[in-house]
């Protein structure tokens, strides 16, 4: 096992290991192995980490070097959240595609594939799935990463799929706790409110946690959001009412709690990560996320003597906080190499019986989840279209430098096919100059959030009733356009599956 570096006292080891950094670059930087050997025990990947899937591998493997047992964690949902595939696009459709389809054998097979590729990159934590119920459709953050806005099928592909991603040995994370599907602020710029009662809560938000906790989630991620209705004081993952009293006592989870990234805004510009990081545990979380703005040994250093500073005043009992750092530990431990099932979960058996899986498996979900309007009279293109895509600024979560739509997938199958990206007022206008003479196929993304892009297919339809619309968000509007199709998200392959019907006319 790891040595740690002489001269590391238990208190200071401890801080570390409660804290998953983030870092800059394709390799570790000296200052985060030097951290490994003092006692940090996870780290946490980001797009910017990450260049293939063999450069993945081998940056775990000089993690693993320093510290064998070491937490190697990543954001990768799939759909429109990806870091293994961030700059070409999911080959995995997300939850709310899987969702549409309703097969909970179907999720569990995408999230088993979807595990295996991250354990041979060498991650072992998956900051996935997410278990919130999108029931307000005016959602800026969750939408499309939700499996839908019914709590029993939330509940019942959340535990899919932590069942599936767990079968590979890759540890999952259900967020973001208690729920942040009934918001309409994205935490990343300020905090959240959700005003529901107790009953509301009890029957909608935490139905599909208890289906993660009885399929053997190995994590649980907090929220940045306030719900006046358990803790009208503190966001969740600074609530010990939350995190302690309802999560761990009332629901009866024992795992890890992870925290939402505390550089957020919904902590950071309230409570400052210092001060968010020493509450948290406090609480009864046991992780620190940190590292998706700030990753830097200086970040580093600030929390772990914030949380040395917090016991040796009182302010966090010590106790505490080897608590929290055993949970870390025995987490690695779960993940290690060879390591057996925890009995009742389901995982061996799932393990056992899938195999390798199909890895095309993705590509198979994303063409079952399409919904098609108008293809009883659509005749599929032989000409290259004009594909606008009418853009939204994307959420941080799922970042700007993911690529999505439908351009570059029916550029394969019709060579020539031109596009351009539009916004505001004068989108509608600007695309069909735009366009010329040739046939518009309109991409939109959430087009019910956006009056301007509702207008621009208003402008569009007007004067190109032949037009395609491909909805790639939430399908809330009504459906309109010569062929409507409706893919669930906006991942590679759900832009595959909609090209294909386009183009060829086939559809799962």
């Amino acid at each position: 096992m790891t040595t740690i570096a002489s001269g590391t006292d238990t208190l200071t080891r401890d801080a570390l290991t409660v804290l998953q950094p983030g870092f800059p670059g394709t390799t570790a930087p000296d200052w985060l192995l030097r951290r490994l050997g003092e006692g940090l025990a996870s780290v946490g990947l980001f797009g910017r980490n990450i260049a293939s899937p063999e450069q993945l591998a081998s940056l775990t493997a000089q993690l693993r070097a320093e510290r064998d047992d070491v937490l190697v964690a990543i954001d990768e949902e799939g759909g429109d959240v990806t870091r293994l595939e961030v700059r070409t696009g999911s080959s995995f459709p997300g939850n709310h595609a899987l969702g549409a389809v309703d097969d909970v054998s179907l999720t569990l097979e995408v999230a088993a594939e979807l595990g295996r590729r991250l354990a041979e990159c060498g991650v072992n934590l998956n900051w996935a799935p997410s278990a919130d119920v999108n029931s307000n459709p005016a959602n800026p953050v969750i939408g499309v990463r939700s499996f839908g806005a019914d709590p029993g099928l939330v509940a019942r592909h959340t535990a899919a799929y932590v069942t599936g991603l767990q079968s590979a040995g890759v540890a999952a994370c259900t967020k973001h706790f208690p729920g942040h599907g009934d918001t309409a602020v994205d935490s990343h710029h300020a905090l959240p409110r959700i005003d529901a009662d107790p009953a509301v809560l009890t029957e909608r938000e935490l139905t599909p946690f208890r289906a993660a906790i009885a399929a053997g989630t190995r994590a649980v991620m907090s929220a940045h959001i306030l719900v006046p209705a358990l803790d009208p004081g503190r966001p969740a993952t600074l609530s010990p009412r939350i995190l302690t009293t309802l999560l761990r006592e009332e629901l009866g989870y024992d795992g890890l709690i992870v925290t939402d990234g505390m550089e957020m805004q919904a902590v950071a510009a309230t409570y400052g990560i210092e001060r968010g990081s020493v509450l948290a545990v406090a609480a009864g979380a046991d992780a620190i996320c940190v590292g998706g703005g700030l990753a830097d040994d200086e970040t580093v250093r600030r929390l772990r003597d914030a949380l040395v500073t917090a016991v040796r005043t009182g302010e966090l009992p010590e106790q505490r906080l080897a608590d929290a750092a055993e949970r870390v530990r025995a987490l690695a431990r779960w993940t290690a190499p060879g390591r057996t099932a925890a009995a009742g979960t389901g995982e061996g058996t799932a393990r056992a019986g899938r195999g390798a899986g199909r890895a095309d498996v993705g590509l198979i979900a994303a063409r079952r989840a399409l919904r098609l309007t108008g293809d009883d009279v659509f005749t599929p293109l032989t000409d290259p279209p004009f594909v606008a895509a009418l853009t939204p600024v994307a959420n941080i979560a799922v970042g700007d430098e993911t690529p999505w739509g439908v351009a570059a997938e029916l550029g394969r199958l019709l060579p020539g096919t031109e596009t351009g990206s539009f916004a505001g007022t004068d989108a509608g206008d600007a695309a069909l100059v735009a366009a010329g003479e040739r046939r518009i196929v309109a991409v939109v993304r959430d087009e019910h959030r956006h009056p301007w892009m509702a207008a621009a297919l208003d402008t569009l339809l007007t004067a190109r009733p032949d037009t395609v619309v491909v909805e790639m968000g939430v399908p809330q509007a009504p459906p309109r356009g010569a062929l409507h199709i409706a893919t669930h998200g906006a991942a590679r392959v759900c832009g595959r599956a909609a090209a294909e019907v386009i183009a060829a006319g086939t559809h799962a």
